[in-house]
């Protein structure tokens, strides 16, 4: 049946048209932002999930900038350390020296003051950012934060790594070291080894600290860059695929802009009825 009223015809071409405009806006969007999940009514609960993993990748980006500053600090005091036993380790050898007979006394003992104001000056001077690991100055250690954990019903707890102070200040305490004759050097060859073992001890007390910030640091950056993959991979658009698309969708327009054409002469046709 053939209607001047009402048109069926073209109300399904219309139809139809909206349908495409509607799909070809959403790949013209697609391809402007580079994602099939843009806004929240692209895909609520897809949106969400990438929105909570990105609050985490942001917070893994300064966790990363807390252990680059605890790797810097630890690795100050570590230099320090080691530092610090080479020169006892010379030290040891005017001790020794001193020891023996036919010696010049007052020169060893100069230059053990030499070696001991050197290592108090290292103490004092390696710190980073006003943290120092190698005294207890009013900084008994430091504390990195390390991860933020997220819990399946969404808590989250921070996770943080402490580096206690090795506190040369007082456990290096070099007063006991006297070369001023033999005797004395003698007794002080016990006072030199206990010294240098701790500085031993605390250089690799603050090493196995260092690996440890730095094995975390890079867990860090290897996580940031797969949850930033894995968040492309929910709401990044296929570009290939949506040029693809955005081309058939426009001859599909061009189509059914010609079909609403056709629909719309169907009136005109039923005028030879009446000739």
């Amino acid at each position: 049946m053939s209607s001047i009223l009402t048109n069926t015809s073209a109300m399904v071409a219309l139809q139809t048209i909206k349908g495409i405009n509607s799909s070809l806006a959403k790949a013209q969007d697609e391809i402007s932002t580079g994602k099939t999940v843009a806004t929240a009514k692209d895909n609520a609960s897809v949106w969400a999930i990438s929105k909570v993993m990105e609050s985490d990748v942001s917070g893994f980006k300064a966790i990363s900038d807390s252990l680059n500053l605890g790797q810097s600090t630890v690795a100050v005091a570590s230099a320090g350390a080691e530092q610090i036993t080479n020169i006892l380790k010379e030290m040891k050898t005017r001790v020794v020296a001193a020891t023996g007979e036919n010696v010049d006394y007052a020169k060893l003992g100069a230059e053990v003051t030499e070696m001991t104001n050197q290592i108090n000056s290292i103490v004092q001077a390696s710190q980073f950012n006003g943290a120092n690991l190698l005294n207890t100055a009013g900084n008994a250690g430091i504390t990195v934060l390390s991860s933020i954990d997220r819990a399946a019903d969404g808590s989250v707890t921070a996770t943080s790594i402490t580096i206690a102070s090795v506190d040369f200040e007082a456990n290096l305490d070099l007063s006991d070291i006297d070369v001023s004759d033999a005797g004395a050097a003698e007794t002080s060859i016990t006072a030199i080894e206990a010294h240098i073992q701790t500085a031993i001890n605390g250089a690799a007390a603050l090493g196995a600290s260092a690996k440890r910030v730095e094995l975390q640091a890079d867990f860090v950056s290897k996580l940031t860059d797969a949850m930033t993959a894995g968040i492309g991979t929910m709401v990044d658009a296929d570009m290939e695929e949506a040029s693809a698309r955005l081309q058939a969708l426009q001859v599909q327009q061009q189509l059914g802009i010609q079909s609403l054409s056709i629909a719309n002469q169907g009136p005109q046709n039923l005028l030879s009825l009446f000739r």
